[in-house]
């Protein structure tokens, strides 16, 4: 909802490999969004000393490399149909180690943090595995993020295990939701 209690419009839209071709607008796009949360990226240890200097070219390898893991999806949130990109969330149709669907990354543009989009893209990404007929959906939330728990946590999902991510073996919670 924003402020004035209108639901915000968010489209969900599948990320193309052509959207992350060199001269791509929505490749430009993402860069400033990935750009924006560079205290994000200061915190996973991405994108180096200066994250807030994130190239185009390292923009497209993270998200081809999020992309080829297999049951993944990268979904890029729109504001309204045709409008600019928001921020994006990255699915695992399924994890193997247990068989739910996870979000492996939610971003919204730095730009609108506490303005209610990162709430209405978590629902999006909700419904959209509540609609496929999916029961829960986990998470993992590095343990040197608290504001990422405290979200979370608000929207419902609770704390069930603590391990290192598959990735890069960095300390995380593991994070719960029944749909």
């Amino acid at each position: 909802m924003t402020s004035a209690g209108r639901p915000l419009a968010l489209t969900l839209v599948p990320l193309r490999e052509s959207d992350l071709s060199a001269g791509s607008p929505v490749l430009a796009e993402l860069t400033g969004l990935y750009a924006g949360n560079a205290a994000y990226h200061r915190l996973s240890g991405e994108f180096g000393p200066r994250p807030e200097a994130v190239l185009p070219g390292q923009v497209a390898a993270a998200l081809r490399e999020e992309a080829a893991v297999p049951g993944a999806e990268v979904l890029l949130a729109r504001q309204g149909p045709d409008g600019p990109i928001v921020g994006l969330a990255a699915l695992l149709a399924e994890h193997p180690q247990d068989g739910h669907p996870w979000i492996g990354l939610l971003m919204v543009s730095a730009a609108l943090h506490r303005t209610g989009y990162g709430r209405a893209l978590a629902h999006a990404v909700e419904d959209r595995l509540r609609g496929e007929g999916r029961p829960a959906v986990r998470l993992a939330v590095l343990e040197n993020n608290p504001g990422a728990s405290a979200f979370w946590g608000a929207l419902g999902y609770r704390e069930i295990d603590r391990r290192r991510d598959r990735q890069a073996g960095r300390p995380c919670a593991v994070m719960h939701k029944e749909l």
